[in-house]
């Protein structure tokens, strides 16, 4: 499949970033590979953004979709792919920006790994902190997570800007009706939502995407927490609310045979990780009702882990990079 007969759209989501917006534009216009359509979401801002906006809605591939009211993150997601006819959907906020060779590269990536669903990349950290951030040094096919999502709650992807999804899936979570849960880190949705509706992820070790680091950054410098101490605590809550929307959109019922289920799973990985392992064997011991199956799960699992220890396919756990985002 070649680019011609792949249909690309890019999201960009606004809320007062009218000082970063050219920028974020213009990396999306600049692309090595175009893309089709660049659809502006502004979610009603009361700086300048939409005179920014308004300098570029002149081009052909470039929308924009004006809010009256401000409704928060997750809303502009829900309008946006509504409007959008890309076969990929790519993910932009609108205070970071892309480097010219993203689209091309994520492209090359997606026909040369025709199953990917679901693909993020390294990127570099920019303005107040500098820096690369990289889950890993190599690309990497993560599986599906639909298991160890729904029992464990793994969140496996990255921040919005690094997100690109094909359309059959976004469609699968988007829209969402709970919007006030997610006017911010919207990005959960999507990337609990990808795993929980049977997406294939990987990840690209190669860092394309500008992350900035401002004052107004609320996931990096941690804002919400110290406006709301009970914020983890009121997540959980709305990550529950958020994945019985999704279950029930798509009509998902749980696996009968959960050990064999995650077993299957854990095999779509080709270079598991040590802690991949130790998941999975937690969500048999805890969640598994038969005991049968319990005891029988348990022991295919350690099986598994002898042979790809033995065949050099288990993936030595590095020291965690968790983003704080």
């Amino acid at each position: 499949m070649d680019k011609n007969t792949i249909k690309t759209s890019c999201l960009i989501n606004n809320y007062n970033y009218a000082k970063f917006l050219s920028e974020a534009i213009d990396s999306a216009l600049n692309q090595t590979v175009k893309f089709d359509e660049i659809i502006i979401v502004d979610d009603a801002s009361t700086d300048n953004s939409v005179e920014v906006i308004n300098k570029f809605t002149q081009l052909a591939n470039v929308k924009s979709i004006l809010k009256e009211k401000n409704q928060g993150q997750l809303s502009s997601f829900n309008e946006g792919f509504l409007a959008a006819t890309g076969d990929i959907i790519f993910f932009l906020d609108a205070d970071d920006s892309y480097e010219p060779e993203y689209l091309e590269t994520a492209l090359k990536f997606y026909n040369r790994r025709s199953e990917c669903d679901f693909l993020f990349c390294a990127y570099k950290k920019i303005g107040a902190l500098e820096g690369i951030f990289q889950d890993d040094s190599v690309d990497l096919d993560l599986g599906y997570s639909v298991i160890r999502t729904l029992y464990n709650g793994e969140w496996i992807g990255s921040i919005t800007s690094t997100l690109s999804i094909r359309r059959e899936i976004v469609r699968k979570i988007l829209p969402i009706p709970n919007i006030e849960d997610w006017r911010v880190r919207a990005d959960d949705c999507l990337v609990w939502g990808a795993s929980l509706v049977g997406a294939k992820k990987f990840y690209m070790s190669k860092p394309l995407v500008m992350y900035r680091i401002h004052d107004n950054n609320q996931y990096h410098n941690k804002n919400f927490l110290d406006i709301d101490k009970n914020y983890e605590y009121k997540r959980f809550w709305k990550r529950n609310s958020l994945f019985n929307s999704i279950l029930q959109k798509n009509n998902f019922s749980s696996p009968l045979f959960l050990a064999f289920t995650s077993l299957n799973e854990l095999k779509t990985i080709p270079c598991p990780k040590y802690q991949d392992f130790l998941t999975y064997l937690k969500i048999i011991f805890l969640f598994e009702h038969s005991l049968f199956w319990k005891i029988k799960g348990i022991v295919l699992l350690f099986s598994y882990f002898l042979k790809t220890l033995m065949t050099g396919k288990l993936k030595i756990l590095k020291e965690s990079k968790l983003l704080d985002k």
